[in-house]
Formats: C-alpha cells, structure tokens, sequence
C-alpha cells in the first residue's frame, strides 16, 4: 500500500472483503489528506513566488526520458537560467547523481514506498535545496515526481505549471486511460521521437485525445537524441522564467 495516498498495492489483499459501514470514515481521512496538502501545496506556491521561482512538476510513466531531457535542458540553458532540480523517487539517488553531474543543485527525495511526492515533502526538498544552493539565485526549479501517472496527478506540490509525458515507445493512448494526468496539466510532451520509424504511435492522435480532454493543453513533441522539436521546449522554458521576471 502507498504510504501516503493508501493506494492498494497487487499484494495488498486487506479489501477483499466487505467492510461497506466504514465508507464514511475512509472518504473523511481521505478528504483531510487532500485539505491538508493543498494548504501547504499554496504555501509552497507563495513562497516560490516570493523567491521569482518558476516550478515545474513533471509526470509520466517511468521511463519516458524525463531526466535525459532535464539533462539536456540543462545543458542548453544553464548559462542563461539558474536552475535546480528535485528529484523524486521510490529508492536510488542515481538520477540526482546524473544531474549533480550536470553542475547544477539537486536533492534527492526517495519516498519509500509512496508512488508520488506530495507538499510536505517538496517544502522539506525546497530548503535542503536553498542550503546546497548557498544562497545563490535560483530562476527555475523543476520537481521531477516518482515515474506514475495516477497518484502524482492528485497531489498539487506548489508547482506554477504541471508538464505530463509521454514518450513514443509508451503507445499513443495513454491520455485516454490516464485522464486525469491531462486534465491537470498545462503541457503535455511527446519524448523520444527519434524512435517513430519503430512504433506505431500517431503523433496528431495522441495530442487529439489530450486536447479533447484539456483544450487549453500546450502540446510538443520532441526528441532529446537528435535535438528534434527541442528548440520549442527550450522557448517554453524561456517565456515562463521571463514572464515571471516581468512579475
């Protein structure tokens, strides 16, 4: 079982029977949990804004390229942004490591057991990062959540803008079975696109099926290996720091 959403895990057989007279009390727990973290989720959310940090949470499915792209992102970007990263996973420091690699600060959070990050974590993760920091600038942070696309959807982290992945091996149709991902998202991104010759993945479908569910979903598609459809993120990236520069 999640440690912290109770989501039921395969070995978890303790609802197999029924237990319907404790309905209320489950809904109740459960609402308070969401209450609590929303309220520090906009705590969070002030004091990046106090801080000119723009926050970006990234979701997906594990393995679609998210910390590849941040590498490269930081590769292109480092010497105009000051970024920093948060790194979330069940167990491992191995994608901080790739990162830490990169010159830029990193923290990484592992959770444990529970399949998302949640407020109170990523307010713990913002100071120890403001301490590896130095007191140095920081204009863009991303929180890269663990590799789901059920829990990380529901919990609000303080983030300005939600970005969701997906990348090609994974097939086109994961908006359709992972709705509420979309639906919660400002920008949705199709990676590693270097390998369509090999899938069947319908570009144009997929972006379909995520605009029906959210029409105000930004879209790209790109490739962090060849470099293809980059130059749009990058710009995204850009726009949104200066935007926040402006206030």
């Amino acid at each position: 079982m999640c440690d912290t959403c109770g989501c039921p895990s395969p070995s978890d057989h303790s609802h197999d029977h029924d237990h319907s007279h404790s309905h209320s009390k489950t809904i109740d727990v459960h609402a308070s949990l969401f209450a609590a973290n929303d309220a520090l989720a906009r705590a969070n959310r002030e004091h990046f804004d106090d801080c000119g940090i723009v926050t970006l949470n990234l979701i997906s499915s594990p393995g679609s390229g998210k910390t590849t792209l941040l590498e490269h992102t930081i590769d292109a970007l480092k010497d105009e942004i000051n970024i920093g990263v948060i790194e979330g996973d069940i167990e491992t420091e191995r994608d901080a490591e790739r990162i830490r690699a990169k010159g830029v600060p990193v923290i990484q959070l592992t959770t444990g057991g529970a399949c998302h990050l949640d407020a109170a974590m990523t307010h713990k993760g913002f100071h120890r990062l403001q301490k590896e920091q130095g007191g140095e600038k920081i204009d863009l942070l991303f929180i890269e959540n663990v590799g789901n696309l059920v829990c990380p959807s529901t919990f609000d982290l303080g983030e300005h803008e939600r970005v969701v992945f997906v990348s090609v091996p994974e097939g086109p149709d994961k908006p359709s079975k992972y709705p509420k991902a979309f639906q919660s998202s400002q920008t949705f991104v199709i990676t590693k696109t270097d390998l369509l010759p090999y899938f069947d993945f319908p570009v144009p479908e997929a972006i379909a099926d995520g605009l029906h569910l959210n029409p105000g979903l930004r879209t790209m598609a790109l490739s962090s290996t060849s470099g293809e459809g980059m130059d749009k993120w990058l710009d995204y990236l850009r726009e949104l720091v200066n935007r926040a520069k402006k206030g």
